[in-house]
């Protein structure tokens, strides 16, 4: 068959991974196990953290190298973390490493040290690093935060959580007028109204406070940030409802990250070992990963569902 011919990946939607007929159909007629497309970089990772662990077990037997590493990390390690444990004990069994190290000290044996099976796969070697005690106690805290935090379920809501500041501070450093509740409920007629997004919510938490407007933007836009953030660190999201969250990070007032998937899977080579767990452990719990980003132990949800005062910001422009 020509080059030319030879069937690819590019193709592929994201449910053909568990397709053993259609990926065996595909290799052998000459499509390469090691080179993916510029959707699925890797086929053996994409089946890692899409498919089935027949597909994964076909991919695994024809690849070069098992261990092959893709964006900083093999695909044992996208298996563990998208937890997929049959396509875990797949590539366990096809010979992938679980301690290589990779992912800022997160092999695949130490994250799966994190996860809701811890030990099940991997037998702890000596030699090796656990979990510290501050990651411990953040998977501890995860499943806590988690419980008591649900998400909203509805679009068109933004918030912040700022680490180590106060309502009131907060309140002082966006030059915010107390709103009382009948100039409030009146405004809330048309809450879309350019006036409308001036007013946001505040709440004191454990760890710092919370910042929220459950009809707009506003509280999470980057003028609103940088203020909040200066000598501290703030994590914010906006839950657009035309392409869904949106988050970004501010430390000392300056943007670490921005476009974000909060509580998504947008690992980067280049993140902490932090951030990657907080990543790990907050997949699919966008507002816990920010209240959990900024170090906020809240002991309920009211911060997002009655916040204890609103105020009126001073009109400007709050993108520049």
């Amino acid at each position: 068959m020509p080059p030319s011919e030879t069937p690819g990946w590019s193709d592929l939607g994201w449910q053909s991974w568990t397709d053993l007929e259609q990926i065996r159909a595909r290799l052998d007629a000459g499509a390469d196990p090691n080179v993916g497309s510029y959707v699925f970089d890797r086929p053996l990772h994409a089946a890692a953290e899409l498919g089935s662990p027949e597909v994964v077990a076909e991919l695994a037997g024809r690849v070069d190298d098992v261990d092959a590493v893709c964006e900083g990390r093999t695909a044992l390690w996208e298996a563990v973390f998208n937890d997929r444990p049959d396509n875990v004990r797949a590539l366990v069994a096809a010979g992938a490493d679980p301690w290589r190290p990779m992912m800022a000290g997160w092999s695949p044996g130490r994250l799966s040290l994190a996860g809701p099976r811890p030990g099940q796969f991997f037998p702890f070697p000596p030699g090796h690093t656990g979990l510290t005690e501050e990651e411990s106690a953040a998977v501890v805290e995860s499943d806590r935060l988690i419980g008591v935090l649900p998400g909203l379920e509805h679009d068109g809501f933004s918030l912040t959580c700022v680490a180590g500041l106060t309502a009131a501070e907060a309140s002082g450093r966006l030059n915010g007028e107390p709103a009382a509740d009948d100039e409030l409920e009146e405004i809330m007629d048309d809450p879309f109204h350019e006036e409308a997004m001036r007013y946001i919510g505040l709440t004191d938490v454990p760890g710092g406070c919370v910042v929220f407007q459950d009809w707009g933007f506003m509280a999470a836009t980057p003028v609103v940030m940088k203020l909040l953030s200066a000598g501290t660190v703030a994590y914010g999201m906006y839950a657009n409802p035309k392409s869904g969250n949106q988050g970004r990070v501010y430390r000392d007032g300056e943007v670490t990250a921005w476009d974000t998937s909060p509580g998504g899977r947008d690992v980067d080579p280049g993140d902490s070992a932090a951030e990657i767990l907080l990543k790990y452990l907050y997949e699919g719990h966008a507002e816990a990963y920010c209240f959990a980003g900024a170090g906020l132990r809240p002991a309920d949800d009211g911060s997002l569902i009655s916040p204890a005062r609103h105020v009126r910001l001073p009109e400007r422009d709050y993108w520049h």
